[in-house]
C-alpha cells in the first residue's frame, strides 16, 4: 500500500503524522509526505524514508475577507497539484492529520476516488477535519467527540521516546518535589511570567525545570533568581519525554498531543489552556484530562491566587503520587489501533 500522509505547521498535527508514517513503513507500506516545509515538519520527518512534497497554503480562519479569498484560491490551485502527485505516485489512500492543507489534498483524493482517512487530535473538531469528515471513510479521534459518524476513538499516536519502562522513574522517595514547566516549544508569556510568581508562594523543597521558548531565557531565569527559586531555565528541551519523566508533575498548556504524551508518562499537572485557541479547544482538552482525574484545569482568567491554591492542593495532598499510579493507555495503543483499522478496511 502507498499512503499520502498530510499534515502541516504545528507539532500537534505533524508528530502524530510522523509516528503513523514510521509504523506504516515498518509494516511494509510506502508513504508520501505532504506539508508546507517548515522546520517542525523537517525535524519530525528527517528519519523517514519517503518523498516529501511542499504546498503553499495559509490557515483559513481568523483572517480578513481578502485573506480568506486568497486561501480559497490557494486551495483550488492545490487540488490540481495534489491530483498530479496522486497520479504520479500511484497513491492508494490518504491520511490527514489536520491543518487547512488537508482540505485540497482530501478533495483531490476524493475526486480520484481514493479513500480518505482523517485523525483529529483535539476534543473539538478542527475546521479542516469537519469538512473532510463528510468524505472520510473513517475518522480517528484522540479524545471522544459525540455524534460523529464513522468515527473511532483511537487516541493520539505517541512518539516512541515517550514509550519507555515507566516503573524505573516513578520513585517518590525524595525530599524534593520536581516540577516541569512548559509553554510549548514557542513558550507562553502567561506561563513564563505567572508561574514563577505562583511558585514563590509555595513552601517545601522544590526543583524546577522551565522551558520558556526562544529569546525568553534571561528574563525568566532572572525572575526565578529574584525569588531564590532553584530553577533550570532553557529556551527549549530537545527531549521533552525526559523532562516529563524527571518531574513529579507538570505545568503546561492544553495542546492535545502534549497532554496525551504527559498522561501516557503517568504524569498529571496544572493545565493552563491557551485562551485564544480556536473553538476554545484547549479548555475542552483540559476538561477531558481533569475528568480522568489526571490534572487540574486553571484558566488564565481565574487569577494568580487561584493558581497558587491549586498548586498548594497538588503538593499538600500529594495528588502527583496518585497520578503516577494511573496506568493510562488511552494513547499508548493509538498507532496499533489506527493501523489495524486501515488493514481491516482494505481487506474487506
Amino acid at each position: 500500500m502507498r499512503y499520502l500522509i498530510v499534515a502541516a505547521k504545528t507539532g500537534g498535527h505533524v508528530f502524530p503524522a510522523a509516528t503513523i508514517s514510521s509504523e506504516l513503513i515498518s509494516n511494509n507500506n510506502e508513504i508520501i509526505l505532504l506539508g508546507t516545509g517548515n522546520d517542525i515538519e523537517k525535524n519530525a520527518y528527517k528519519n523517514l524514508d519517503s518523498k516529501f512534497y511542499k504546498l503553499s497554503i495559509e490557515g483559513f480562519r481568523g483572517g480578513s475577507v481578502l485573506h480568506k479569498l486568497k486561501v480559497i484560491y490557494q486551495a483550488f490551485k492545490n487540488i490540481f497539484i495534489v491530483i498530479k502527485i496522486v497520479k504520479k505516485n500511484k497513491i492508494d489512500a490518504m491520511i490527514g492529520f489536520g491543518g487547512f492543507i488537508t482540505v485540497p489534498a482530501g478533495i483531490a483524493c476524493w475526486i480520484k476516488k481514493i479513500p480518505v482517512f482523517i485523525h483529529e487530535q483535539n476534543s473539538v473538531m478542527g475546521s479542516a477535519n469537519k469538512l473532510l469528515s463528510n468524505i472520510a471513510k473513517k475518522t480517528f479521534l484522540g479524545f471522544p467527540i459525540k455524534k460523529l459518524e464513522k468515527s473511532i476513538i483511537s487516541g493520539n499516536p505517541i512518539r516512541k521516546s515517550f514509550l519507555i519502562n515507566l516503573e524505573t522513574v516513578n520513585n517518590n522517595d525524595r525530599d524534593e518535589i520536581r516540577i516541569y514547566v512548559t509553554g510549548g516549544s514557542q513558550g507562553a508569556e502567561f506561563i513564563n511570567q505567572e508561574i514563577p510568581k505562583a511558585i514563590n508562594k509555595l513552601s517545601g523543597k522544590l526543583k524546577i525545570k522551565h522551558q520558556c521558548g526562544q529569546g525568553n531565557q534571561e528574563e525568566v531565569a532572572k525572575l526565578y533568581n529574584s525569588f531564590s527559586i532553584n530553577a533550570e531555565v532553557l529556551d527549549f528541551y530537545e527531549n521533552p519525554a525526559s523532562q516529563i519523566l524527571w518531574s513529579d508533575f507538570v505545568i503546561c498548556r492544553a495542546g492535545a498531543l502534549s497532554l496525551s504524551e504527559t498522561i501516557s508518562c503517568r504524569r498529571g499537572g496544572i493545565i493552563v489552556p491557551l485562551p485564544t485557541s480556536i473553538d476554545n479547544h484547549q479548555v475542552e482538552n483540559a476538561k477531558c484530562i481533569q475528568k480522568m482525574k489526571m490534572g487540574v484545569l486553571h484558566e488564565e482568567k481565574d487569577g494568580r491566587n487561584d493558581l497558587i491554591d491549586k498548586l498548594k492542593k497538588v503538593i499538600e495532598r500529594k495528588l502527583f503520587s496518585d497520578w503516577k499510579k494511573f496506568n493510562v493507555n488511552d494513547h499508548v495503543n493509538a498507532s496499533k489501533i489506527i493501523l489495524e483499522h486501515l488493514e481491516s478496511y482494505f481487506k474487506t
